[in-house]
């Protein structure tokens, strides 16, 4: 018999309890990511303020007690009644989604907040929140507890101050991974909003350790291409720059090349990034590649007869930030992370084709440069190319064509099947031994595979180490790459636990980093931990190996140990070494994944049961992007002041001479 299904079924939603209900579709995700965002929606609002004009200071407070308080100087929300809600403004831009300035004309004419729903999402995610409103010479203050007000709108005194303050406590019942704030991603947010509103200054504070950093750039978007390019060899000193009104939007570009293979692109819409790109992003592609086409052909700089440079040419080398500021955007979601406005694009490419045009023509050599530049790179890619038909053929999900010295899995489920990439054969046949064939491929590597951060793709593909990399994942590489043919779900980096082994993780992590970022992007790529110590009790069948992965916590096993024999009353030695002291026989130090046997390797490092893996996540691109210059370019004495720096921190006592 069918259940009953009536009206008394159909849940009706109110107010802000969708919100709690379905967080996910208004901030992403409740895990780190969603958690942050808390911060920019309300952040936002105080950067709508100053591109209004009515704002030049904003400071963001991480609190000693787990809160957030965002700040500025703006005109404050207002507190009088609301026409149409008969509550006072404040509370209803809190509390009602699509309540806010950002709907009609006399609010904002550009804002990054499109929906409206910013601030009354973060405070039905937030199991408190405190506003203050700072207007006319008095303090208005109102508190919220899941939404919901917790006390009435009140003036608690009078101020010389004008503006808006925020604080919001998280809901833990909501963020279930925790809500701890990561200051990096408050330092890197402030960072970009202080580059791209001109005259702001924005200070971010960590009261849990005293750290304060404030952000002011009066070159805006240029100094931020000259942050970007750090470290780097530039073409040429001048920076290209833009900033022109067309219609009822703004247009602002910088752009400089410098003597790397890759490309730093950043696209923002009223302050906001768009990761994902859209139609700004078209039209400054499309303007860029005709315009340089143009130049070089007018200037024969491109014979006749060649073909013209494309976008891939173009774009090697490029540090670009894109910046468009327009009335109604229409971004992809609350996340905001593509622009869909098609008026956009022609606002872009209009911009971009006039002045930089005016650029090359102004600045021949820096022209020749950039052209010469794109023409190595055509060359390269053509070169590449004939090299990819030649190595990398078709058929490897059907696993043809496959590095010979790949152990492949018998699994034909991605979403199982993990690829172990090994250093050295020892190592490998211990793996290949003690793996689990069914779902666990192995590829080892023979040394220290090519440096890919100076190595354009044509170089990469005469490099048998790589080869059989990019044959092993399946998702080939350059102009045919494609992530729905990775072969694995997981990609896990295996090496030694020692200096040699970490390098050649991070020569492989700059190789994916650089020439397949959506397989790290995606959560595919994996560093194993194997134990660097094992403390041995017993003989023969009787013997038992505890596995301990670091100094710390081998001094913290053994001090378990030791207490857990002084309190059964056995008598301690302590004159023996400290592992006897605590029960041990004897304590075994692995300088290589080749001293375990197969059985060991499996039991520490490949049964996904017991074993210890670091996914590679990359939070801030333009940080990762200055660590793999600095550490892997061609500069040396980055690496000499890095390693400098770092000195101090490093325990002789832990290295091996």
């Amino acid at each position: 018999m069918a259940e009953k299904y009536d009206s008394s079924e159909i849940r009706v939603l109110e107010g802000l309890e969708a919100v709690r209900v379905r967080p996910g579709m208004y901030i992403g995700s409740t895990g780190y990511d969603g958690l942050h965002h808390l911060i920019k929606e309300i952040a936002d609002n105080a950067v709508d303020e100053a591109i209004a004009g009515y704002c030049t200071k904003i400071e963001i407070t991480v609190l000693a007690d787990g809160g957030v308080r965002v700040e500025d100087n703006g005109r404050g929300i207002p507190v009088d009644i609301h026409p149409k809600t008969k509550k006072s403004t404040l509370e209803t831009v809190l509390t009602v989604l699509h309540a806010g300035g950002k709907f009609g004309d006399g609010g904002y004419k550009v804002s990054s907040g499109l929906h409206g729903v910013g601030s009354s999402v973060v405070n039905a995610l937030s199991k408190k929140m405190i506003a203050e409103v700072y207007r006319e010479g008095k303090i208005h203050h109102i508190e919220f507890g899941t939404g919901k007000p917790t006390s009435d709108l009140q003036i608690i005194g009078k101020t010389e101050k004008q503006g808006t303050s925020i604080t919001f406590y998280a809901d833990e019942t909501i963020f279930k991974n925790g809500t701890k704030i990561d200051f990096d991603w408050v330092l890197s947010y402030a960072r970009h909003q202080a580059y791209l509103t001109k005259g702001i200054l924005i200070s971010a504070y960590d009261e849990r350790t005293g750290q304060k950093e404030t952000f002011y750039f009066e070159g805006g978007i240029t100094s931020y291409v000259k942050r970007l390019n750090s470290g780097k060899e530039v073409v040429g000193d001048n920076i290209f720059y833009v900033d022109k009104q067309i219609e009822d939007s703004e247009v602002e570009i910088a752009l400089q090349y410098n003597d790397s293979f890759a490309e730093i692109l950043k696209p923002f819409a009223n302050n906001v990034l768009t990761p994902d790109g859209g139609t700004h992003v078209v039209g400054f592609r499309t303007a860029l590649n005709r315009v340089i086409n143009d130049y070089a052909r007018k200037n024969g700089l491109l014979k006749e007869k060649e073909d013209n440079l494309t976008g891939d040419d173009i774009k090697e080398g490029l540090t670009a930030v894109v910046s468009i500021k327009l009335p109604n955007p229409e971004f992809e979601g609350q996340t905001k992370n593509k622009l869909g406005n098609p008026e956009a694009r022609g606002y872009v490419d209009k911009v971009m084709s006039e002045y930089f045009g005016y650029y090359l023509e102004e600045n021949p050599q820096i022209a020749k440069k950039i052209v010469t530049k794109a023409t190595l790179a055509a060359r390269a890619r053509k070169a590449a190319r004939a090299a990819r038909d030649n190595v990398l053929r078709k058929g490897a999900m059907d696993g043809l064509n496959l590095p010979s010295k790949l152990a492949d899995c018998s699994s034909r489920d991605r979403t199982e099947c993990e690829l172990f990439i090994v250093e050295g054969n020892s190592a490998a046949g211990s793996a290949k031994e003690g793996r689990n064939p069914q779902i666990q491929a192995i590829l080892p590597l023979r040394g220290k595979v090519l440096n890919t951060e100076r190595a354009r793709l044509d170089k990469m593909l005469a490099n048998a180490e790589l080869v059989s990399l990019i044959k092993g994942t399946g998702v080939g590489i350059g102009e045919q790459f494609n992530i729905d043919g990775l072969r694995y779900d997981k990609i896990i980096f295996m090496t030694d636990a020692d200096v040699d082994g970490l390098h050649i993780a991070t020569l492989l992590m700059t190789f994916f980093f650089r020439y397949m970022p959506e397989v790290i992007e995606k959560g595919h790529v994996y560093l194993a931990k194997p134990p660097l110590f094992g403390l041995i009790k017993g003989t023969g069948a009787q013997r038992k190996i505890d596995y301990v992965y670091d100094e710390v916590a081998l001094e913290k096993k053994i001090d378990e140990k030791i207490r857990e024999r002084e309190a059964s009353g056995t008598k301690i030695d302590p004159n023996q070494e400290r592992f006897k002291q605590a029960g041990y026989t004897a304590q075994q130090r692995f300088k290589g994944l080749g001293e375990m046997d197969a059985k060991q390797l499996w039991e520490t490092t490949m049964d996904p049961e017991n074993r210890i893996l670091v996914q590679v996540h990359v939070e801030d691109a333009e940080k990762a992007d200055a660590i793999f210059t600095k550490l892997m370019g061609d500069q040396a004495d980055l690496r000499k002041n890095f390693i400098q720096a770092g000195a101090a921190s490093v325990n002789l006592d832990d290295l091996d001479f």
